[in-house]
């Protein structure tokens, strides 16, 4: 009863408010944050070890502006509920369509990958009317099945087909063969340390998320990165990169790395617009990370014949 009441009697009334009113309170969390950092400690560990060559100076700027922005992210994901398709065509634009134009016209299927940095929630609710191709996101359930419900009902208000990590081949098989474009953002923390693939991010090692390779390579679908970049308040503007239009001509981990690599470049363009509150380095480095690589590379050219 919680949940509904929030939504409905505080959330969703909020994002009826116009853009300088949700900035304003914006700002005002940020103000609160400075009092109260939100997860400093966690935000400061990942600014830490990603550039050690920072001094606690530039650290302690770097974690402001990062509140200075997630504050917004957190407004803008707020007015994501109720905005407009119009408004939505002015505020997220693609500099580079055609790339994903000339895959729907060849049937090529993508998968759209990227990572929580900038607005990925505008990105989730224009994706359909942004491509010629069936928009579809993967995620996890949030734990509130309320939330849960309500936050994709909105998501989806535009065409875009949101499915949870478990179900995604059955509504894969639902679409028959039209092409489609998964967005999948691929830098949270994996579960299993064991089941990642581990290589050098951010001045260390990191176990990142191998399924957007394993799915490439098991529907033969085209990988396509895509590097969001903020030209001002509540304006941005995507840039698309192809990574491998046929996927199975790579080889174990060439996919993983090319898009693991390119996020890394976009951090590194602008730090403060990636997602730093986030536990990204929780699993240890396996002791026998080289004998698992093997493994791992073992497995994958047996099931796929690379």
């Amino acid at each position: 009863m919680g949940a509904r009441l929030a939504y409905y009697l505080l959330v969703y009334p909020l994002s009826k408010l116009p853009f300088w009113c949700l900035y304003l309170l914006s700002f005002k969390l940020y103000v609160l944050f400075r009092v109260f950092p939100y997860r400093k400690k966690v935000i400061e560990g990942n600014l830490r070890r990603s550039f050690p060559e920072k001094s606690d100076e530039e650290i302690r700027q770097l974690v402001w502006k990062f509140y200075r922005h997630f504050t917004d992210v957190l407004a803008e994901g707020i007015k994501n509920l109720s905005i407009s398709k119009e408004a939505l065509q002015k505020r997220y634009v693609v500099k580079n369509p055609e790339l994903m134009e000339e895959l729907y016209k060849k049937g090529k299927s993508v998968l759209l990958v990227s990572g929580h940095y900038n607005n990925w929630e505008w990105l989730i609710s224009a994706q359909n009317f942004l491509f010629p191709h069936q928009a579809m996101g993967i995620g996890m359930p949030l734990s509130s099945k309320f939330w849960d419900k309500k936050v994709n009902e909105r998501r989806e208000r535009f065409g875009m087909i949101v499915v949870h990590s478990k179900n995604y081949r059955t509504e894969i098989d639902k679409q028959n063969g039209q092409p489609i474009a998964i967005l999948t953002l691929t830098d949270q923390s994996p579960g299993d340390a064991r089941k990642s693939y581990w290589m050098n991010f951010l001045n260390q090692q990191t176990a990142v998320l191998f399924g957007a390779e394993m799915m490439a390579h098991e529907y033969d679908f085209a990988v396509v990165f895509y590097h969001t970049r903020k030209l001002k308040r509540g304006f941005y503007e995507m840039e698309l990169k192809l990574i491998a239009e046929e996927p199975k001509s790579t080889k174990w981990g060439e996919i993983t790395e090319a898009h693991t690599h390119l996020l890394e470049d976009a951090i590194l363009e602008a730090p403060e617009q990636w997602l730093w509150s986030h536990k990204r380095w929780k699993r240890e480095v396996p002791n026998d990370l080289e004998q698992l690589k093997q493994e791992q590379q073992q497995k994958f050219e047996q099931r796929f014949g690379v």
